[in-house]
């Protein structure tokens, strides 16, 4: 597997439009802290940014000696709210910017059922330029329990373009297994994110689709979350060898580089117990 840093790590935890230092310096510091990879979210660049803004962001990427591992393209994606399927619509912006970018992976949503066929044709139009869409388990979409990802991407039936990003914590929220998810969805996987939640009555954070799941994100290394060793050791014997991008938020009292520091600390550890 190879690592990647997701730009929400900058990103202000109620506030997913803007990130609270530059790009640059984020990129630097995942080069500094050992990634390979960052994601980039509609916070840094997007399919509305200006030519010249897009330039800069892979400018930075380059001269960081990084890749991009997936770009979320607008910001309603990373919303995930009532527009985020839109852009299957015009998937051409979307694949541009990956080019442009220098990016395989581009995050899609998928809401309804309706959205299905243009999923499909997206699918399409992305294989022929060699680029993959990837669908993040998440609550609120048809990707948000195992069962219901696997019916959706066989109605797609576009295994060369359009994929599953693993996702655990959304699949605690969702009452689903995360650990058995991935050996069920393991053909389909082309992305994996981590992010640390625990489940707590009193929690801070509730589930629009599930009112009674309250939770609170947590330390990436917090043991009464979700394992990291256990989610690298369960990705790696299940044949999964692509990128694995810690997509956690600030937390209270962090600042942007402590807190890649700490994830990357907390992967190296992973992998040496795992």
């Amino acid at each position: 597997m190879r690592y990647s840093l997701s730009v929400r790590i900058a990103e202000s935890p109620r506030d997913k439009t803007e990130i609270v230092t530059s790009f640059p310096a984020l990129a630097a510091i995942a080069r500094e802290q050992g990634y390979a990879g960052v994601c980039l979210r509609a916070s840094v660049v997007s399919v509305d940014s200006p030519p010249e803004q897009v330039r800069a962001v892979r400018e930075a990427v380059v001269s960081s000696q990084l890749e991009v591992s997936m770009i979320t393209g607008d910001i309603h994606l990373a919303a995930n709210d009532e527009r985020a399927s839109a852009m299957l619509r015009d998937i051409d912006p979307y694949l541009n910017l990956a080019e442009t970018l220098g990016a395989r992976l581009i995050r899609v949503a998928l809401r309804s059922p309706a959205d299905i066929p243009y999923a499909r044709r997206a699918a399409e139009r992305a294989a022929r330029r060699g680029l993959v869409l990837a669908h993040q388990l998440h609550w609120g979409t048809l990707f948000e329990t195992v069962e219901a990802a696997l019916d959706t991407l066989a109605e797609i039936d576009r295994p060369e373009a359009f994929g599953i990003t693993y996702e655990p914590a959304n699949l605690l929220l969702c009452g689903q297994e995360w650990k058995p998810a991935i050996e069920r969805l393991a053909p389909f996987l082309v992305n994996a994110y981590y992010s640390n939640a625990v489940l707590t009555p009193d929690g801070p954070l509730g589930v629009p689709t599930n009112p009674d799941v309250r939770f609170r994100y947590a330390p990436i290394d917090d043991p009464d979350g979700i394992s990291l060793v256990d989610v690298l050791s369960t990705l790696r014997t299940s044949g999964y060898d692509g990128w694995f991008t810690v997509h956690q938020p600030l937390l209270p009292g962090q600042n942007v580089a402590q807190a890649a520091a700490d994830a990357a600390a907390a992967i190296q550890a992973a992998r040496a117990d795992s």
